[in-house]
């Protein structure tokens, strides 16, 4: 027995920790967790931006039930300089999320409901005379701030859709030959129903592209609408707003878009993204396919999404979970397979089984 004890000696010091290593970090930090993917096991450090996101989806959850998708990717396209069109049937939450969105942020915000009858200077603004020094003045319209949300998009003909294009892309607006810039951070929300197409007008495509994300926001499951409907027995409580407190600043968004420029990204993941949206370009199944500006999309948007995931560098699993909501408005299908009841989802799906994955 003695012996035994004795040999046992050896194999318990084994598992000591080395006198130069002295103590385990991760266990010291305890800041330290560990993901793990089918792929690949992690370590993730808890950082200020996933405290911040945390902070951010917490305050949200106070009066938005489920969702969780929605609010993610908005986030990132705040964080990436991006825009983001939210696509549901009516009564799923599309403004409250989004204006919940804009709650939670310490920047300006402006509404603008779109209408056939909107004109672009309803939007930008106008040169108004003014009697006293005898001069136009130019009187800034809504798109003059920080968060800009746009309930029903297409609901406005493309006269006045055209008056997004520069600021969403430049982030700029042309008026009477002078330039005036907008305000940084800018971002456009924006809100349709694909089932109603009375008084409605189809975007351009050009419109389209300049949108980071679509965001296709689903019916609550049943537990879900439990929820809300115990909720709702309050319906002051309900309906107010006033108790959301704001939890970004716009110095922790300008602070966090140095950080997410600092997430790494290897030469063979860009090539992964460049193969995808070559692919979408020769597909036979398409009529168009991917931008340049999508690639570009789709390397942010993971860089953004590795961060608040707490790493500083960019998995290929970050960029799959892009793809849809970036690729899915961008891509047409050719009418054959429109006929045949093929969807974009199932051509995003057959491309990513196409090109091999980086090791």
């Amino acid at each position: 027995m003695e012996e035994n004890e004795k040999q046992s000696t050896p194999a318990e010091n084994n598992l000591e920790p080395n006198k130069e290593q002295a103590v385990n970090p991760v266990t010291a930090a305890q800041e330290i967790t560990i993901a793990k993917t089918d792929e690949a096991v992690f370590m993730i450090k808890e950082t200020a931006l996933m405290k911040k996101v945390e902070q951010l989806n917490a305050e949200i959850a106070t009066k938005l039930i489920g969702q969780d998708d929605l609010v993610e990717k908005m986030t990132i396209a705040l964080f990436c300089n991006g825009h983001a069109l939210i696509e549901g049937v009516p009564g799923i939450a599309k403004t409250l999320a989004a204006k919940l969105f804009t709650k939670v942020l310490d920047v300006g915000f402006s509404r603008i409901q779109f209408t056939p009858d909107l004109m672009p200077s309803d939007i930008i603004g106008t040169s108004i005379y003014n009697t006293k020094t005898g001069e136009f003045e130019f009187k800034k319209g809504p798109i003059f701030s920080n968060i800009i949300l746009i309930d029903e998009v297409n609901r406005a003909p493309a006269k006045t859709q055209s008056a997004l294009f520069e600021a969403m892309e430049e982030r700029q607006v042309s008026v009477d030959g002078t330039t005036y810039k907008l305000p940084d951070p800018f971002m456009v929300l924006a809100t349709q129903n694909p089932v109603e197409h009375e008084g409605t007008y189809k975007l351009p495509e050009a419109q389209l592209d300049r949108f980071l994300f679509k965001i296709d926001i689903a019916y609550p499951d049943l537990e879900e609408e439990i929820q809300i409907l115990q909720a709702a027995l309050n319906p002051k409580e309900f309906y107010s707003l006033e108790n959301v407190k704001p939890v970004l600043s716009a110095k922790d968004i300008a602070d966090f878009k140095t950080t997410i420029g600092q997430v790494k990204v290897e030469a063979n993941l860009l090539k992964y993204i460049a193969q995808i949206t070559e692919v979408t370009r020769g597909s036979n199944q398409l009529f168009l396919g991917a931008s340049p500006r999508a690639s570009i999309g789709i390397l942010m948007a993971s860089k953004a999404l590795a961060a608040i995931n707490g790493r500083d560098f960019v998995t290929p699993e970050d960029i799959k979970e892009c793809l849809s909501p970036i690729l899915k408005h961008r891509l047409i299908l050719t009418p054959e397979k429109e006929i045949e009841g093929i969807t974009i989802d199932q051509i995003i799906d057959e491309i990513v089984e196409q090109v091999e994955i980086p090791r």
